[in-house]
């Protein structure tokens, strides 16, 4: 009887693959012969998974953005008594990948981010990405401002936050800021949002 295979768990060993190789040296010259060799697979294995070089990135992307959404769910139902400010606050911490054992993942992120650039299919991925997270961000925003008329533009908050804690994530990747002058940068930006909320 021939031996089963599981599709998806081997869609993911691909994908984790992928990751290391982006890990390396980034995507551009990553090849089908690359993944294969990395995933301890057969090049017919990879393109049974994926008829594409582009349909296994979008993958792995997914992957990666699953993963790091994950820690950020996790990190809002931990404490469900945590007030909305000190969840946004974990939450950007979390997307930032500030962590020392987030590092690579943050090398991976930003890999798929300038091959985005260049792929309108990796850009759209992205942007869905980012449109869930900012919905997460401006109910939270919303949520800690209490009084709407304090706070009159969360989405454009929430909008501000992200772009902030993606740019955190590359300046500590090049060692223009340590991952504490990170956090620093984030918590003041954060505290001054409260402040200004509270402003009559």
């Amino acid at each position: 009887m021939p031996r089963q295979v599981d599709h998806e768990g081997r869609r993911r060993l691909i994908a984790e693959a992928v990751c290391a190789l982006a890990d390396e040296s980034g995507l551009e010259g990553v090849t089908l012969r690359d993944v294969a060799d990395r995933a301890q697979v057969s090049m017919g294995a990879v393109q049974r998974c994926f008829r594409t070089k582009e349909e296994m990135l979008l993958f792995a992307l997914a992957h990666v953005g699953d993963r790091i959404g994950e820690r950020v769910r996790a990190r809002l139902v931990r404490c469900p008594a945590q007030s909305a400010g000190t969840a946004l606050g974990h939450a950007a911490t979390e997307l930032a990948l500030l962590r020392e054992e987030h590092r690579a993942e943050a090398r991976v992120w930003l890999a798929f981010l300038a091959q985005a650039a260049v792929s309108e299919p990796l850009a759209r991925s992205v942007r869905a990405n980012y449109t869930a997270l900012q919905d997460v961000f401006t109910r939270l925003v919303a949520e800690a401002a209490g009084d709407a008329a304090a706070l009159p533009d969360p989405a454009r908050q929430a909008r501000t936050l992200l772009a902030l804690a993606d740019g955190l994530t590359a300046h500590v990747l090049i060692g223009h800021l340590t991952a504490d002058q990170a956090q620093d940068v984030l918590h003041a930006h954060l505290a001054a949002l409260w402040e200004g909320s509270n402003t009559p």
